[in-house]
């Protein structure tokens, strides 16, 4: 799909962010692969957005650092989609301009990207008069055209109902299994276990798990994550 070398093993060595006097991530280290989406969870406050953040390069580490295999091709999309007050197609064009793709090479982009998300028929709808759950396939499909070898996804169907949440994940599966290494944060658990193929797991900003979704699910080693799987309040 992608045409250019891995990014990937992607190492997180000793990552830490601090703001407002506050130690939001503390000595984070893992590495992450080619393979099947890996789900990022934990207690609420505990660092996942600000990982996402950081591996995207919007927030500069405090201490550690993030090193790639190669230049990296990613993209990332959070719980709210902005979208520009233009259409469909355009919000999808202006993506590509930014990314430097060739304006000979955008229709075809856009229009494989939306048919990867099911929407080819609001390409000239104006974007932000969309539900939620269309405005989000859509986020997705400008996503999806710009290649990324590697998508960072925060909590991108938290604020949807059942229905947009099932045709989000199934968009989800659809761009890991082209190639595309998805990591993606999630609070819900159900979703976890539908998606992963690895997971990783944040407590008090440090990382209590990362394990093979297999096993985290049915043997978790560490006490947070068997206590965060029953369901107990993590403090």
């Amino acid at each position: 799909m992608h045409g250019l070398p891995s990014p990937l093993p992607l190492s997180v060595q000793g990552l830490g962010f601090t703001a407002g006097g506050v130690r939001v991530l503390d000595g984070v280290t893992f590495a992450l692969r080619d393979g099947p989406p890996c789900l990022v969870v934990g207690p609420n406050g505990s660092g996942k957005s600000t990982l996402l953040r950081l591996l995207h390069g919007l927030l500069r580490p405090t201490e550690g650092a993030v090193r790639w295999s190669a230049p990296a091709r990613q993209a990332m999309l959070f719980q709210r989609p902005v979208m520009l007050r233009r259409s469909v197609g355009d919000n999808l064009a202006h993506a590509l301009s930014l990314a430097g793709i060739g304006r000979d090479e955008r229709p075809a982009r856009i229009a494989a990207a939306l048919d990867a998300v099911g929407l080819p028929h609001l390409h000239d709808r104006p974007a932000r008069r969309l539900s939620g759950g269309e405005q989000q396939r859509v986020a997705l499909a400008r996503a999806i055209a710009l290649h990324p070898a590697i998508l960072f996804l925060d909590e991108p169907s938290a604020s949807l109902d059942p229905a947009a949440t099932r045709a989000v994940e199934e968009i989800v599966a659809g761009i890991a299994a082209r190639g595309t290494k998805v990591v993606m944060t999630t609070h819900d658990l159900h979703q976890a276990r539908r998606l992963a193929g690895e997971v990783l797991m944040l407590h008090r900003g440090r990382v209590a798990e990362h394990a093979p979704a297999a096993e985290f699910f049915t043997c978790p080693r560490s006490p947070e994550a068997q206590a965060f799987l029953r369901g107990d309040i993590l403090e």
